[in-house]
């Protein structure tokens, strides 16, 4: 599998079945796979989207809004439990042109992706509880 080092953005090549060892970047030497939200933006979203074989589950959201900052806990809570899977945010006021291409109508939306393909999208804050289990009936669906 290829791995987009988040410190970087080097392509690393990785066993699937090491995903779960905690590889780090063959180029910097950073972890592969942190088990915290890593932020994408208009300068590194092409890279990630493009050339990650693992599936990316982006938090498009805004430092004004409530409910994003009510389920931002419980997005980093999950991340660390899904190693299979990068977790990303995106800051919709930063990136506008980001936030236009997934045409995003209200926030905090989650969106699934898997490379270039949305696989799932859902809006609204999630409890942990309620963001894993969503997670989990989008990934066993689409493998």
């Amino acid at each position: 599998m290829i791995v987009v080092c988040p410190a970087c953005s080097a392509k690393n090549r990785v066993p699937e079945d090491k995903l779960t060892a905690h590889p780090t970047c063959g180029q910097c030497h950073q972890a592969l796979i942190p088990l915290a939200p890593i932020d994408l933006n208009e300068q590194n979203f092409s890279q990630f989207i493009q050339h990650s074989d693992l599936p990316i589950l982006i938090d498009l959201w805004a430092e004004w809004c409530g409910p994003c900052k009510m389920m931002a806990p419980h997005f980093a809570q999950v991340a660390a439990q899904y190693p299979q899977v990068i977790f990303a945010k995106i800051n919709t006021e930063e990136n506008p042109r980001l936030s236009s291409a997934f045409n995003v109508r209200s926030i905090p939306t989650l969106v699934l992706m898997n490379k270039t393909t949305e696989i799932a999208r859902i809006s609204g804050a999630l409890r942990s509880t309620e963001l894993k289990q969503w997670l989990d009936q989008h990934l066993t669906s689409n493998p």
